[in-house]
């Protein structure tokens, strides 16, 4: 391994069949925007949005966000006053939202080789198909999107394995979670594919302390996707 990937000492990479994708930090470029919306939004009340904050609501939907930051910053508002504000700002900001990088490679590659391949975002379908719509061909590749804020099969939010768990149900060979890779950039994302059951290579944010913990319980840790090896994995090798 280089500089660009790690591989958790307690972790063994297994070969897996089917791949899950997170979109928000890991597909397209949203949680700088997420960031700014909501440094934006603390500010209007004289509150600061911390590194630390950012990484506790990663991953989470759009309520949960939103009500953590109102309690942990003691907002003279209610969740649901701040969502509006909050969903107000993204519907203007995340419109054109750039692709990763190595995303679009690595997408590509997996489904020329007929891997089958989802994605489990836990945004709401409107804002999921809003974000996405300028990169439309290339979320067409995927077999199916899973919205977990919007979908009723998902019961739990991250860290809770909900989402992945009913993400795998929807490929038609339902396969085991064991035969299935998540991709993820957040600490919550990481642990609902790991209660999942699953294989997790993650792709931290940058904000996020190199001295997390979360980074030890990954079974990969990687600086972009664009160091992603699908061998290591028992997938075909990009040449």
């Amino acid at each position: 391994m280089t500089s660009n990937a790690t591989i958790c000492s307690k972790s063994r990479i297994l070969p897996v069949t089917h791949v899950l994708f997170d979109l928000d930090g890991i597909i397209i470029d949203s949680e700088t925007i997420y960031e700014k919306i909501s440094n934006d939004l603390a500010r209007e009340y004289g509150k600061t949005y911390s590194k630390q904050l950012k990484s506790k609501v990663m991953g989470t939907p759009e309520f949960e966000t939103c009500k953590t930051i109102v309690d942990e910053l003691n907002l003279p508002i209610s969740p649901e006053e701040f969502l509006k504000k909050y969903e107000e700002k993204v519907l203007i900001e995340l419109r054109h939202p750039a692709l990763l990088p190595g995303v679009e490679d690595i997408v590509g590659h997996l489904h020329k080789h007929a891997v089958p391949i989802a994605i489990a975002t836990s945004s709401r379908q409107d804002i999921m198909e809003m974000k996405t719509k300028p990169h439309r061909r290339l979320v067409d590749l995927f077999h199916h999107v899973v919205c977990g804020s919007s979908d009723p099969d998902v019961k739990n939010n991250k860290p809770a394995p909900d989402i992945f768990l009913v993400c795998a149900s929807r490929f038609p060979e339902n396969p085991d979670p064991s035969k299935c890779l998540v991709i993820e950039d957040s600490p919550n994302g990481v642990l609902a594919a790991l209660n999942a059951g699953m294989q997790v290579v993650m792709v931290p944010n940058p904000d996020l302390d190199p001295r997390h913990p979360i980074r030890d319980k990954a079974t990969l840790v990687l600086t972009s996707l664009e160091h992603f090896r699908p061998e290591l994995f028992g997938l075909p090798a990009k040449k």
